[in-house]
């Protein structure tokens, strides 16, 4: 028997539970710290209501339910949550500074109580999630945040952690091709990098 490491472990849904995680980070930064967009700048919100309100338009954009937790969500966790987009923004295209990046993570898993555990009630099944059972909903969302990022990286698939290659434009992006080839965080970005290229030949 081999083990696909892509896989993690043989739990049927770890990945879903991973890579759903992952998007939240991907949604977070992108949402509440990036500077430009598709060759555009862009502010980030600097109020925890603008920040609120990114976060909820970003879920209700990305067809997830905002759930019981998201439901809960006040200014001041979106304004803590913003340093934590930030924080986890670095984990995305770091390339040869993955050890660097990592490092910023460990801290942050230690900061917040990542610990893994089962969930559940009587009238539900047990579920896995790496943060106390009693932690608030920022604590759990940072936890359960890095956790997924650290599994990603650490089965050896930190280039899946994608940053935009496209001029101007400083989104991330967590890429499930087969063979992590993806450079772009959508088509747009990559339509303008092939037009850049296209004229740069022709000017050459």
């Amino acid at each position: 028997m081999t083990i696909d490491p892509w896989r993690i472990t043989g739990q049927s849904e770890i990945d879903s539970y991973v890579g759903s995680r992952v998007e939240l980070a991907v949604l977070l930064a992108n949402r509440l710290t990036a500077t430009s967009a598709h060759g555009r700048p862009v502010t980030p919100p600097s109020s925890g209501d603008e920040r609120l309100a990114a976060i909820s338009a970003g879920r209700a954009e990305s067809g997830r339910p905002p759930g019981p937790l998201a439901s809960a969500l006040t200014a001041a966790d979106a304004d803590r949550l913003a340093e934590v987009a930030a924080e986890l923004r670095p984990m995305f295209g770091a390339g040869p500074r993955i050890v660097e990046a990592a490092a910023g993570l460990n801290r942050l898993l230690v900061r917040h109580g990542a610990v893994p555990n089962l969930h559940g009630d009587p009238d539900r099944p047990l579920v896995l999630a790496f943060h106390r059972p009693d932690a608030g909903l920022v604590d759990a969302w940072a936890a359960d945040m890095g956790t997924a990022l650290a599994m990603v990286i650490g089965v050896g698939q930190a280039a899946r952690l994608g940053a935009c290659q496209a001029g101007n434009c400083c989104l991330v992006f967590f890429d499930t091709t087969r063979n992590a080839s993806r450079r772009f965080c959508d088509l747009s970005c990559q339509n303008r990098a092939k037009a850049s290229a296209y004229r740069a030949r022709r000017r050459a």
